[in-house]
């Protein structure tokens, strides 16, 4: 099922946004050009999941970060075996709390943030990050970080003609094109807030989070359209030439 362009996940970053998994969805199955073992995930995911965007606990937003894993490696490994090319899944960390988190390159993790490290293949994010954004936004949220650090990772496997200078908005731009996919491949059921809060939403975080800095990621107008054109037009729309 196609969703229509307006809104998907920065416009899911809103008030009254919710996401619905689909039970026993599976995207198209790569094929031998996979390499590597799929990033941890849940294997039961029979039962529906509807959690709508009131503060939740955090068992509830723990099995959202999972769902959102899966359904995004489920994206791009169809995405890779597609394109004939070898696709090797991050490793997820998951959740460290203020500087707790794993070091890349020898730096430590900053509070507040979320981060794809290439060193290692492995992406990571405060949980306070994820609590503010479950609380104040809602279950979108949680896929909305997890699918544009994924899309670093991506940017790790494309060849480097394909990777914007831009590579915040790009990640922006990947995470819409892989939402918008599993939507299409019926992992997922989007139901869209009001288009017009996503700025002021993303504005009111931009002051307390580095992951939504406006200095390295862009203003809410710009990632919103960045987000846009890869869930209307897809992967090939946020490739560089």
């Amino acid at each position: 099922m196609r969703w229509s362009v307006m809104v998907l996940l920065l416009a899911l970053a809103l008030v009254g946004c919710t996401i619905e998994v689909v039970p026993g969805a599976r995207a198209e199955p790569s094929t031998g050009q996979n390499a590597g073992a799929p990033p941890s995930a849940p294997t039961d995911q029979e039962s529906d999941t509807d959690v709508d965007a009131q503060p939740a606990a955090d068992d509830t937003r723990s099995g959202d970060e999972s769902t959102a894993v899966r359904i995004v490696n489920e994206f791009w490994q169809g995405w890779f075996a597609k394109q004939g090319r070898r696709y090797v899944p991050p490793r997820v960390e998951g959740g460290y709390i203020g500087r707790n988190g794993p070091s890349c390159a020898g730096e430590p993790s900053v509070p507040g943030n979320a981060y794809y490290c290439p060193d290692g293949n492995y992406l990571a994010w405060d949980e306070n990050l994820m609590r503010a954004g479950y609380t104040q936004i809602g279950d979108a949220w949680v896929y909305l970080v997890i699918a544009h650090e994924w899309g670093h990772a991506i940017q790790g496997q494309l060849p480097s003609r394909y990777v914007s200078q831009a590579v915040e908005l790009q990640a922006d731009c990947l995470a819409g094109a892989a939402l918008q996919g599993a939507a299409d491949q019926g992992l997922v059921r989007i139901e869209p807030g009001d288009d017009e809060e996503i700025a002021t939403t993303l504005e009111a975080v931009a002051d307390d989070y580095p992951w939504t800095d406006q200095g390295s990621h862009g203003d809410a107008r710009q990632r919103i359209a960045a987000f846009r054109a890869g869930a209307s037009r897809g992967v090939d729309s946020c490739l560089s030439s």
